[in-house]
């Protein structure tokens, strides 16, 4: 059912549609629904980690009579009451202010990134342009491909007046198997790129809560292909890593790894990169590219619910707030919300804020891949005001 918290009104340019239902087909069917099937452009579909992702996408494609539905499986959602884990949410972006074409990357294992770019620019050159329309990407890939380093730094590479968004698909922290879903399919080793054009005016949304703690971290083994460090200051990785944090080998732990990231510099800025898990032989998983020599340095977590306010805190250049922000927010961040006990907190900001979207294995913004990290699309209501 639709739901918007007490004393607070919906946005007004998209439609938010939720199912909460334990079996796939009926979650599909009661999403779906809810959803104005002549009015709408395309809809974006997060689907939680116990439903079936290929039956999702088969019954939304003959429910909604082929009504285009992209998105992917998710580490949780982020609906109209905040962070949840079972919900099946749906967006619907109408047509009178949304047009939209795709591109399936598949495999993305090997990814040619000729390939890539070849594929994004034919389709960039056909999507004809709308006059006085806005235009960005929204790139949706296999959370496990360890691939998105690749892809995205390609679409930035070629497409270079198209600002692109997105998030790695996740499946509730299994790390078995993750989804993205294509015009009524589910599929793995794949990415789905959309070039949206919209009449509305947006600002791209992009921060952690960490800032570098000035001691330099230096990987001294590793095998980039599969993200793995097996040595750090020449000392075994994880080892080396619990050292640092002042915790034992044997308490390695998801929560510690969130809140204890390893931070990298590009461009001026830092970005996390995050570890997902310790192996029995001392070597360190990466949820983002990593190679031999990359100098790293510790994550300081700042008050996440204070940065989280106020990176949320966007006006336009009339002082509104978005009728609505498209987020992907990094299930690491999650992670470390729920240790603190601050998950109701967070979710009446995100609630407030009116986000939509899912927690991510990482999120991919200004052509970079990134960890641990809020990111995001905030739309605004035009001068001039299409209700959906």
């Amino acid at each position: 059912m639709l739901h918007t918290p007490p004393g607070q009104t919906g946005p007004t340019c998209v439609r938010v549609a939720v199912s909460r239902a334990p079996d796939a087909e009926q979650a599909a069917r009661e999403a779906a629904a809810q959803i104005q099937n002549a009015a709408t452009c395309f809809v974006l579909c997060f689907v939680p980690g116990h439903l079936d992702c290929q039956v999702v996408a088969s019954v939304l494609d003959d429910t909604l009579h082929g009504l285009p539905v992209f998105g992917c499986s998710t580490a949780g959602q982020i609906t109209t009451q905040g962070y949840e884990v079972n919900a099946l949410l749906l967006i619907a972006f109408p047509k009178s202010h949304f047009r939209c074409s795709s591109v399936l990357f598949e495999p993305m294992n090997p990814l040619s990134s000729t390939d890539v770019a070849a594929q994004a620019q034919r389709a960039d050159q056909r999507f004809q342009h709308t006059a006085g329309w806005h235009r960005l990407g929204l790139i949706f890939a296999d959370g496990l491909s360890k691939q998105e380093d690749i892809l995205i730094s390609t679409l930035e590479a070629v497409l270079t007046d198209l600002p692109i968004f997105g998030g790695s698909a996740g499946d509730g922290l299994l790390f078995e198997k993750t989804f993205v879903l294509h015009k009524g399919n589910a599929l793995s080793d794949a990415a789905v790129l959309l070039l949206v054009e919209t009449d509305l005016p947006f600002q791209g949304v992009g921060f952690d809560h960490f800032l570098p703690a000035g001691l330099d971290i230096v990987v001294t083994d590793a095998d980039p292909e599969q993200r793995k460090v097996f040595e750090i200051n020449g000392a075994p990785a994880a080892q080396e890593y619990a050292r640092l944090v002042g915790s034992s080998v044997e308490d390695l732990s998801p929560e510690i790894f969130a809140e204890n990231p390893l931070l990298i510099q590009y461009n001026g800025n830092h970005y996390v990169r995050a570890i997902s898990d310790a192996d029995e032989d001392g070597a360190l998983s990466f949820l983002a590219a990593i190679d031999d020599g990359l100098i790293m340095t510790l994550g300081l977590g700042q008050e996440i619910t204070k940065t989280l306010k106020t990176g949320l805190d966007i006006r336009d250049r009339r002082g509104q707030r978005p009728d609505f922000i498209l987020g992907f927010d990094c299930v690491l961040r999650k992670l470390e919300i729920e240790q603190k006990q601050l998950g109701g907190a967070v979710s009446e900001i995100l609630a407030d804020a009116r986000l939509f979207g899912f927690n991510t294995y990482g999120e991919q913004h200004c052509g970079v891949h990134m960890n641990q990290t809020l990111v995001g699309v905030a739309f605004f209501v035009p001068d001039e005001r299409t209700f959906f």
